[in-house]
């Protein structure tokens, strides 16, 4: 972060903004051996907490940059969401297994955001030969040529400009997004506004509070509560009209609301971190790519934070499009193909919208006759799995057929509506399961950057060699194992499995599948992650 850029900088990619969906791409692109510049207003990280909430699918891609551990020893396993009245009566409960899942990790994990950021600031500093983290900057504009993209920008100490050209850019940038306004993409919105205000707290008193999230259902005021770490809380109060942020300055102010959590501790061991004012809407862009140009996180879509969805939303979006601008940097696949990026995040996002939209209408509306509502048919409710699935369930669903889904078998022959559902081809799509392989050494996703060749049967000479000329890794795995279990559930024997966990083609052998790996370039080597048992 030095000196102001004399000239024009030159660089395959250029991500403007230095959060966790700017950091994470680069750190992936990084792994996938494309170089970037990264563009951030801030000299350091953002010290106010936001996000404090990610789920399991997240933490893989965390896993996938060698963070597990350290955002492991700084996270907390959360255990669901309760709903509950203004005196914290539990209404319902919606519980979410803290324990180990199909993908290795928590299904809901707390945590401060500047201490993840830190951590994904690390990971960023270890690939420093591929990353250059410029902050300080403000950008100014972005233009869009036919071979390039410029970004211009003004390092905010020395007023020198700074420009970067790129072939590629990432708009990072939030939602007040330069980026977005850049290709003139305008917000859809999904019908959903209200002012709340967001206090975070630390302490050392023990509060004995329930481990997961407390939703205060209550027309006059809906609240949240959150346990983050040891010490650290968090609560949100939906403003009332006439309230703003400035009538609530100081503890003193604040206890009143805080009250029903703290019982009778005193007040005084308490230390106000944050108080802030936010408006939670719900919004999606309505276009997320213009040629060279795309949006990522809350520059593409705001999701109020009821479900916790909003900063796992941009992390999710780095990890489908990293691998693919860098497939097309590499020349293995076609441009258009970049187009799937948004046609398969964006079903999951407004699916994600949707469903905070819906806990915050049922967490406020109806007046007091929505209250007696909730309180005699919630507890109903969270008894009908389908209903706690439905409210708790973040996981990514099966996506669309694209250049990068393909179904091969019977059922790409059926109509739209039952194509996936038949055999091996309902694997296309889909996550693989996070399984560990003792004898490879890591996880499927252990070899970043690759596609990869799962399968139960050896390939032929002839396969292996195609495949590792088309720059794949083959994993032979047994029917005993974990990933064979799944893959004969679908009576598949091999599944072509895309770097970022889904499966691209699923089929009975590998003569099926293995035709449809991309040929992206690699560096030469012996492409077998090795044979092992799940």
């Amino acid at each position: 972060m030095g000196g102001a850029v004399t000239g024009v900088r030159k660089s395959p990619v250029v991500i403007i903004g230095a959060g966790p969906t700017g950091l994470t791409a680069a750190a992936l692109l990084a792994d996938h051996g494309v170089a970037s510049v990264v563009l951030e207003r801030w000299n350091d990280v953002y010290p106010q907490p936001r996000a404090v909430h990610l789920d399991d699918e997240v933490y893989t891609v965390l896993d996938r940059l060698g963070l597990a551990a350290e955002f492991a020893a700084m996270s907390r396993p959360a255990r669901g969401m309760r709903l509950v009245t203004d005196s914290l009566e539990v209404i319902a409960e919606l519980p979410r297994d803290s324990e180990i899942g199909v993908h290795g990790f928590p299904a809901a994990s707390m945590f401060d955001q500047p201490e993840l950021e830190r951590l994904l600031r690390a990971a960023v500093a270890r690939r420093s030969h591929l990353v250059s983290l410029r902050g300080g900057v403000e950008v100014e504009s972005v233009t869009q040529g036919d071979d390039s993209v410029t970004v211009h920008a003004t390092d905010r100490d020395t007023g020198e400009p700074v420009v970067v050209e790129g072939g590629y850019v990432l708009g990072c940038d939030g939602a007040g997004s330069r980026t977005r306004s850049a290709i003139g993409a305008q917000w859809r919105d999904l019908g959903f506004s209200q002012r709340w205000l967001v206090i975070d707290i630390e302490t050392a008193v023990e509060l004995g509070q329930w481990e997961g999230v407390q939703q205060v259902c209550d027309t006059r005021r809906a609240a949240t509560y959150m346990r983050i770490g040891d010490s650290r809380y968090r609560w949100e109060f939906q403003l009332l009209d006439g309230e703003s942020a400035s009538d609530y300055r100081d503890l003193a102010a604040l206890v009143p609301l805080l009250r029903p959590w703290l019982g009778d501790h005193d007040d005084s061991d308490l230390r106000l971190i944050r108080c802030a004012e936010y408006t939670f809407n719900a919004r999606v862009a309505d276009r997320w790519r213009e040629r060279r140009i795309f949006l990522l996180g809350d520059a593409a879509h705001l999701t109020p934070p009821f479900i916790g969805q909003g900063m796992g939303a941009g992390i999710r979006d780095a990890a489908n499009l990293s691998w693919k601008l860098a497939a097309v940097l590499a020349g293995g696949v076609p441009p258009a193909s970049l187009d799937s990026y948004e046609s398969e995040r964006t079903p999951h996002v407004v699916g994600l919208i949707r469903l905070a939209v819906m806990i915050g209408a049922t967490m406020t509306g109806g007046g007091r006759a929505g209250d007696t509502l909730r309180r005699t048919f919630a507890p109903l409710l969270a008894h009908v799995p389908a209903f706690v699935s439905r409210l708790t369930d973040s996981a990514t669903p099966p996506l669309s057929q694209s250049y990068f889904v393909r179904r091969v078998g019977v059922g790409a022959a059926l109509p739209r509506p039952l194509r996936g559902s038949i055999g091996a081809d309902g694997l296309a799509g889909t996550l693989v399961p996070n399984s560990e392989l003792p004898s490879a050494g890591a996880g499927v996703r252990g070899e970043p950057g690759h596609f990869t060749l799962i399968s139960l049967d050896a390939p032929t000479d002839e396969q292996w060699f195609e495949i590792a000329r088309r720059g794949a890794s083959i994993l032979q795995t047994e029917e005993s194992s974990g990933l064979g279990e799944w893959l004969l559930s679908h009576r598949a024997r091999a599944a072509v499995v895309r770097p970022d966990g889904v499966v691209m083609a699923a089929g009975t052998g590998v003569s099926k599948v293995y035709t449809q790996v991309p040929t992206v370039p690699r560096d030469p080597g012996d492409a077998r992650l090795g044979a092992g048992s799940g």
